[in-house]
């Protein structure tokens, strides 16, 4: 998981979590609404990854954590996001697509965790040492 519900309290705290996942009324917070959403959001940041890193990650980098709450602050909003959350949905989406297409590289993850993607190939060349064919 790329972020907890304490990230999730954090950012945009307990009283939207409430509204957002208290579907039986009850005036707290329903953790496993919230879970279900942090894990969406991760497997949708694990789709982009999967490609060009090593998963799972030895270290989430902070920006994951802001992106993952993020999305799934987006999935949990049912009857459509206002225009601030849904801003913030796509550019964590625009983060990712540039993670998969490896125009930005993660910080703090070294070059051993990261996918070798490239093609790699040996021309065979024949010597050829006197006397012809």
């Amino acid at each position: 998981m790329y972020c907890t519900q304490a990230d999730m309290q954090a950012r945009f705290g307990e009283n939207e979590l409430v509204q957002l996942t208290d579907r039986e009324r009850t005036g707290s917070v329903n953790g496993d609404v919230l879970d279900t959403a942090i894990a969406d959001a991760s497997a949708e940041i694990d789709g982009y990854l999967a490609g060009r890193y090593s998963l799972p990650l030895p270290v989430v980098p902070s920006a994951l954590t802001l992106y993952a709450c993020d999305i799934a602050r987006y999935r949990l909003y049912e009857d459509g996001a206002y225009e601030q959350v849904i801003e913030r949905y796509k550019i964590a989406v625009a983060y990712l697509r540039d993670l998969a297409q490896g125009k930005i590289l993660l910080p703090g993850i070294g070059e051993d965790d990261r996918e070798d993607n490239a093609a790699g190939f040996a021309i065979n060349r024949k010597v050829f040492t006197g006397g012809g064919f």
